[in-house]
């Protein structure tokens, strides 16, 4: 059974294959109402986590293992690719993030190699080192996702307090929270109170 350490500390359930990868990078935030740590705050965390994620990652895509050493110097360059990614996640469903459209998002150039598959088909293989490495396999995965429409049902809570990646698997894929129980109904007290006290105003 693949285990996505990030994601199981927000208890939702991880993307289709490879895609996990990509949550569970988004997923390393401190995000919540219990604040859970940023697992990329310092680099032993860092590295803890990324073993742990390629290896599920192999597994679910069924790809070789990719081994990445990171250093001191790639942790601030990691944490800002995953915070643009999140910021282009959000975007992408609520049209803006912040007010930021999708388009204005700029993630990185990032190299790629190919192979031919036992099938004759072409696949796309990591390259780079580093958090250009981490940031490569990301983008493997999102070009795997854009082409068989799993990617626009990765999602990002629309709580502006929580921001946990999701992947929706609802029919119409329309859904907005992590968890509706802990998120939506929250948003929807909040609401119902700002009305209240906008009526009692007017009265």
């Amino acid at each position: 059974m693949v285990t996505w350490a990030a994601l199981g500390r927000y208890g939702v359930d991880p993307a289709p294959e490879g895609l996990a990868f990509v949550q569970d990078l988004l997923a390393t935030v401190a995000a919540g109402g219990k604040q859970r740590e940023d697992l990329l705050a310092d680099l032993a965390t860092a590295q803890d986590w990324l073993g742990g994620a390629l290896a599920a990652w192999a597994e679910a895509a069924g790809t070789a293992p990719v081994g990445v050493t990171l250093a001191h110097d790639d942790l601030e360059q990691l944490r800002g690719f995953r915070d643009d990614l999140h910021r282009l996640v959000a975007a992408s469903h609520d049209g803006t993030h912040d007010g930021v459209p999708p388009h204005s998002v700029a993630l990185p150039t990032v190299a790629l190699g190919s192979r031919w598959d036992e099938a004759g088909r072409v696949r796309l293989l990591p390259r780079g080192s580093g958090w250009r490495k981490v940031a490569s396999v990301v983008a493997v995965e999102m070009f795997s996702a854009q082409r068989d429409g799993t990617w626009e049902r990765l999602k990002t809570c629309r709580n502006s307090r929580c921001g946990v990646p999701f992947y929706d698997r609802s029919r119409n894929n329309g859904g907005v929270w992590h968890d509706v129980k802990v998120c939506g109904n929250a948003a929807n007290l909040r609401a119902y109170r700002a009305r209240r006290r906008l009526r009692q105003e007017t009265v």
